[in-house]
């Protein structure tokens, strides 16, 4: 590989941990490595990531949890459950939460790398497909690489920026709830969180003013809708 690809590894096994992210940096990957899921969703937010490997057994929160908030806060990135838990019902619960991959304790690392390097060669087609562009008025909105564009002006957003312009999206010319937001990219609803939103919505609004006819209506008491007409 030419390039090093950061991948975020969620394990609370310290010794199994250790040796897998000394294993995939000999093969040329940056790796964070979380021990506990209660730190896990912070993490991930505040880092740059091209894969994900998550445990599901963890403490505090559990795999599934985690792999939940990190297809709503970053959709593309792709995802491996590497676990113990082998019944069908659990992978089964893998991947309808989105993972790219389901591998079961014990397994042999070889097979591994294999299935990463060809899950992110996917992924780099994916980020080279336009039907993943969002227009936005203007603007061309890449969420997996959490990039607007206008006029060749390339702007990077940080993971809350994006996922919260994502979900502006999707309820485009709709109401997007402040609950629904604050839930899904907060994770509460708070006074605190509410006023960090609040922020947000002003940030993108800065990003998007080239282009007038993009407007973030704040809707009083209810949330916000985005239009570009």
């Amino acid at each position: 590989m030419d390039e090093k690809k950061h991948i975020f590894f969620v394990e609370d096994d310290l010794s199994f941990g250790a040796v897998l992210k000394s294993y995939l940096e000999i093969n040329n990957y940056y790796v964070t490595w979380v021990d506990d899921g209660k730190y896990a969703v912070e993490k991930f937010h505040s880092g740059d990531y091209q894969l994900c490997i998550l445990d599901v057994m963890l403490p505090n929160v559990d795999g599934f949890s985690i792999g939940r908030e990190i297809r709503t806060l970053s959709p593309k990135v792709p995802m491996i459950y590497l676990t113990a838990k082998a019944l069908k019902e659990d992978i089964l619960n893998g991947y309808k939460i989105g993972a790219d991959d389901y591998i079961t304790k014990p397994f042999d690392t070889e097979v591994l790398l294999c299935k990463i390097e060809a899950i992110l060669k996917r992924g780099t087609d994916r980020m080279n497909d336009p039907d993943q562009i969002l227009m936005v008025g203007q603007y061309h909105f890449d969420p997996h690489l959490r990039t607007i564009e206008l006029n060749g002006d390339i702007r990077q957003l940080s993971p809350k920026e994006s996922a919260l312009l994502h979900l502006l999206c999707e309820h485009k010319n709709q109401l997007l709830p402040r609950e629904v937001a604050l839930k899904r990219i907060w994770g509460e609803d708070g006074y605190f969180t509410t006023r960090s939103m609040d922020v947000f919505i002003t940030k993108l609004r800065k990003y998007l003013k080239d282009d007038p006819a993009i407007e973030i209506k704040n809707i009083h008491g209810s949330g916000f809708i985005i239009t570009d007409e």
